[in-house]
């Protein structure tokens, strides 16, 4: 073996990985957070769990990729750690899907009906209908078909350039002697344990060793003990993506290695104890590409059946190794915006999308209880936990916002970049309005300091244009969270309601005012609480507009304002009337 087949065994290596990312990456963009999500929500069983893992794993080709999710959906609170078991034990049969697939490069014979089925026959074409789609493709689902597509072909590419760089190793002394050292059950298993360790996925590293049967002569003494240390290996991921989380995420991690370590100690023992007494003739034959596939599925199947229903025991295990730390805080609603989501963007996109919807729905309440402080009897308790709320809206501004902005800087499908747009130009108006909602708190608390209070007339404008306010917060705060057009459209035709009101119960205190029935002081305070009333409309203006208008594939603000206005729509016309007689002053 030459410096050239080196170099060609690093490429190959290379390409192999790089096709596994790229392949596994498309997978995650097509599902678009749905396999995420239903990994969050469907785990009410142990089989359910179980299944779930190991669909979910077969789709995106990575059980390292499932178990990082498992230790931020623990991190954050999201699952508890129990539930976690039953689909490690999932993932860890469903990432043998790869192997399968890459078995199919051993196919042989001259037919041709078989030639098709072998890779050099249909990755070629399996890469340019990829690139086809790539280039050609008009949405994300196809640009992201087209890139699985050449992913595959990349990845067996690679891994016919792995085999054909170490053909020559057939009858290398050297490299059988090397062999035979792997044979010690002890020496493979750490091994096959390293070497996933530093590639970290468990898929790719028994897609080398198939590229190597493929090319030499492996025996079933070799690839077995190597197989099952490969199984160990891959827990690395997990362990490197919980050192930054809490307890609970440590344990998930510390469970995946317990449960790849149990399976492999267990096997190992009962295999090699009955290979003592029977002596397996077939462990000093060769593997195939095939064979290695159903070793490493039947390792898992039978660790999965051992193990399963110890669950409660391994629990305990981790809970027992990974001790609570007294001082660490609960969980709270933040720990869903977990760092290891950004990997996930389509996910991450919905874990922001949550808190939004839980913002907006904060930021009307926020000024319910303030106009209910203002109309109704106050109350200084309830004035205090109007703070409080505000400062909570505040909060989710700042960490929402940022986290969306490092999503921003994600690869993502365009469907979620509308959506991260979206929620970005939202999120401002949202805290605004908390802000003008604690202002006409203010106001509330003004009027019983000084002992004052507006007559009559001016307490019915007053509630006019708070039902007015209240209704297109609820508007546009509902066609934000259910992302509904139609109800958008009716949020500017109040609006100007809403502003022609407030010129109106102006115009009504002004002329109070020359007549002596009202005090300058009084409308100070008016003209104040009026202008919070306006300005929460034109917040939910821009949160209705923007959800127009980013629908649509732009952000041209003004202009469609502006469209609105001319007068020449005659659905908004329609609307403005209405709303026009139903919040018409006395």
């Amino acid at each position: 073996m030459d410096i050239f087949s080196i170099f060609s065994l690093v490429g190959g290596l290379i390409m192999f990985l790089y096709g596994m990312d790229l392949m596994g990456d498309s997978l995650k963009k097509l599902a678009g957070g749905k396999l995420e999500s239903i990994l969050e929500r469907l785990t009410s069983t142990k089989l359910r769990g179980f299944l779930l893992g190991l669909g979910v794993t077969a789709v995106i080709q990575s059980s390292s990729a499932t178990t990082v999710m498992l230790v931020g959906f623990v991190n954050s609170g999201i699952m508890k750690l129990g539930q976690t078991i039953s689909i490690i034990l999932g993932a860890n049969i469903g990432t043998t899907v790869t192997s399968w697939l890459l078995s199919t490069a051993e196919i042989d014979g001259a037919a041709t009906i078989i030639k098709l089925f072998k890779p050099e026959s249909f990755t070629p074409i399996l890469a340019v209908v990829g690139y086809l789609m790539i280039a050609m493709g008009k949405n994300d689902k196809k640009r992201n078909t087209g890139a699985m597509l050449v992913g595959f072909a990349i990845l067996m590419f690679g891994m016919s350039a792995m085999s054909d760089s170490v053909s020559d190793l057939r009858n290398n002394e050297t490299f059988k002697s090397i062999l035979i050292m792997f044979s010690n059950p002890i020496m493979g298993i750490l091994v096959g344990t390293i070497f996933t360790a530093v590639i970290q996925s468990s898929s790719a590293s028994i897609g080398v060793l198939q590229a190597l049967a493929l090319s030499c002569a492996i025996p079933y003494s070799t690839a077995i003990p190597v197989i099952l240390g490969m199984n160990i290996g891959t827990t690395i991921t997990p362990v490197l993506s919980s050192l930054s989380g809490n307890t609970d995420s440590k344990r998930v991690a510390i469970l995946c290695v317990y449960i790849k370590m149990i399976g492999v100690i267990v096997v190992t023992v009962a295999f090699y104890v009955l290979h003592s007494f029977m002596n397996f003739a077939f462990m000093d034959t060769n593997v195939s590409a095939l064979t290695i596939a159903f070793v490493h599925t039947l390792f898992n199947i039978i660790s999965t059946v051992i193990l399963l229903p110890f669950e409660g025991a391994i629990e305990k295990l981790a809970v027992k190794t990974i001790k609570s730390k007294k001082d660490e805080r609960e969980t709270d609603v933040f720990d869903a915006l977990d760092e290891r989501f950004l990997a996930m963007p389509s996910f991450a996109v919905e874990k922001c999308r949550e808190l939004v919807c839980d913002m907006a729905n904060m930021s009307k309440e926020c000024f319910k209880r303030a106009t209910n402080l203002l109309l109704n009897e106050y109350n200084e308790k309830e004035f205090e936990e109007i703070q409080k709320l505000e400062l909570l809206i505040d909060k989710y501004e700042d960490k929402t916002s940022t986290y969306l902005i490092r999503i921003a800087a994600k690869q993502m499908s365009s469907k979620d970049s509308k959506v991260v747009s979206e929620l970005l130009h939202c999120i401002g108006d949202l805290e605004r309005i908390s802000d003008h909602a604690l202002n006409v708190a203010e106001v509330a608390k003004e009027i019983h300091d000084k002992e004052i209070s507006f007559s009559d007339i001016a307490i019915g404008d007053i509630k006019v244009i708070t039902r007015a306010t209240d209704e297109v917060l609820s508007l546009a705060i509902e066609s934000l969270i259910n992302d509904d057009l139609s109800v958008a459209k009716c949020v500017e035709p109040l609006e100007q309601v809403i502003d022609r009101l407030k010129r109106k119960i102006k115009a009504g205190h002004i002329s109070r005012l020359r007549q002596g029935d009202c005090t300058m002081e009084l409308g100070f305070i008016l003209s104040d609480l009026l202008t919070n009333y306006e300005r929460i409309s034109d917040h939910c203006s821009n949160i209705a507009v923007c959800c127009i208008e980013i629908s649509h594939d732009s952000f041209e603000t003004h202009e469609y304002l502006n469209q609105l206005k001319s007068g020449d729509v005659e659905e908004f016309k329609n609307m403005y009337d209405e709303y026009k007689q139903k919040y018409a002053l006395q």
